[in-house]
């Protein structure tokens, strides 16, 4: 039997590199750069995702590899991280809206795929919880964050070389509209443009607590790509959560962030929802930007309400409004904006969980995603990793927050911006509850 006292200086040095709290590390930095850009990277219009495993069944290497990572997700939470901590996760609120997911497998058409694609979702909220549990440390999660935004940023560059045509949209794919706009590792510009928005977050983590040349450049580069990928939305709302989070506690008021939080998602619900169920904003829009259809969205949205109030308890089921036979066969009227037989999602996340969950399970998604983590900011304690943490992940579930008025992805299997949303909810959770230290025994 070894005495680890009597080691020699080489055989601790060995093991002090392989030690707990660094493979801790690796698994966090591994997951999170796979979860985000799939293990079939540079697949243009979605081939090769959770989504297409979900829908057609996908191809072995997605199957295997996404399976592969729930149990080393399930492992690593398991053998590393702090149970305390894991504990901390299982908020009531998120515990109620995950038992509305299922119920709306049991609605949905076919119970079978749709408990499928739940699975793919659970995976990935999985590896994000591992994500944010195993680092011991503050500067363990900043090297976690920083290898995952210099991998996937530099792996879309190179792309931009060598696969120019699966990298960037081209006059040939099914939107022609948007040739010439980069997606990098992902399946599209609307996709892309937000990760990068928040590994531009990432990055201003990384410069405040010191870690200056990589911030700036993390930063750098992925607001370089985002703004490529021609996303006005995303290129409005990054320096607004910017703004919103950081410039109240610069200036000594960092509790007026949640206000000013839930101010802009209000007048966001009404600038975009408002003109197609209030009235008198429908009225004051007409007069002040008559034709305002967010690219045709208002279109959506009309019809996604009609169909709400047809089934405004249990909604239609997981999976099973949009693309199916309740819609395909559905009437297009010739003055209507989008040809809604032919979309995919509903271009407001909100909505989506009420078409798909029912008013129920909305009314809990906005407690959840929106309510509780502008308690738990207000909650955050005054140290500095606590505070820089807590700053990162308020940017990152603001700028989703916003960002779902006008894109569907909740709950939306491992799309990186749905699992990005839960990775800054969850981690406010996170922070508000335990002490950070910048390293271990710091």
């Amino acid at each position: 039997m070894n005495n680890t006292a009597s080691l020699s200086r080489t055989e601790r040095a060995a093991i002090g590199r392989f030690s707990p709290a660094k493979v801790a590390t690796v698994l966090a930095s591994l997951m999170l750069t796979i979860v985000l850009m799939s293990f079939r990277p540079f697949q243009p219009g979605g081939a090769g995702t959770l989504d297409e495993i979900a829908a057609t069944g996908g191809d072995i290497v997605n199957q295997l590899g996404f399976g592969s990572l729930g149990a080393l997700a399930v492992f690593s939470l398991l053998c590393f991280a702090d149970r305390r901590v894991l504990s901390a996760l299982l908020s009531p609120w998120w515990l109620l809206l995950l038992a509305f997911l299922f119920l709306s497998v049991v609605n949905a058409i076919d119970p079978p795929s749709a408990m499928r694609a739940v699975s793919f979702t659970l995976i990935g909220i999985a590896a994000m919880a591992a994500v944010l549990t195993l680092p011991r440390d503050a500067n363990s999660f900043s090297a976690v964050i920083a290898f995952a935004g210099f991998f996937i940023i530099g792996l879309s560059m190179i792309g931009l070389v060598i696969f120019p045509n699966e990298a960037m949209h081209t006059a040939a794919s099914l939107e022609p509209e948007h040739a010439g706009l980069w997606r990098g590792v992902f399946s599209h510009k609307n996709i892309a443009g937000p990760v990068m928005a928040c590994f531009s977050f990432a990055g201003i983590y990384l410069f405040r607590r010191g870690w200056t040349r990589s911030g700036v450049l993390l930063f750098a580069a992925a607001m370089l790509f985002m703004l490529h990928t021609g996303s006005k939305t995303t290129a409005g709302l990054v320096p607004l959560s910017m703004l919103i989070v950081v410039l109240p506690g610069m200036i000594g008021m960092r509790l007026m962030t949640p206000l000013l939080f839930a101010s802009a998602v209000v007048i966001t619900a009404v600038a975009t929802l408002g003109i197609v169920f209030i009235d008198p904003i429908k009225s004051l829009a007409a007069d002040l930007a008559p034709g305002l259809t967010y690219t045709g969205r208002t279109a959506l949205w009309q019809f996604s309400g009609e169909m709400i109030a047809h089934r405004p308890w249990t909604g239609y089921g997981y999976e099973s409004f949009w693309g199916a036979p309740i819609v395909t066969d559905s009437d297009q009227p010739f003055d209507r904006d989008w040809d809604i037989r032919g979309i995919v999602h509903g271009h407001n996340g909100y909505l989506d969980i009420a078409v798909f969950m029912g008013l129920p399970a909305l009314g809990v998604a906005v407690v959840t995603f929106l309510v509780e983590p502008l308690r738990d900011y207000m909650k955050i304690p005054l140290r500095r990793e606590n505070v820089y943490l807590g700053d990162f992940f308020m940017m990152i579930a603001l700028f989703t927050a916003l960002n779902a008025f006008l894109e569907s992805f909740f709950f939306r299997r491992a799309d990186p911006v749905w699992l990005l949303f839960v990775f800054g909810v969850l981690g406010l959770r996170l922070t508000a509850r335990f002490p950070i230290s910048a390293k271990l025994g710091a």
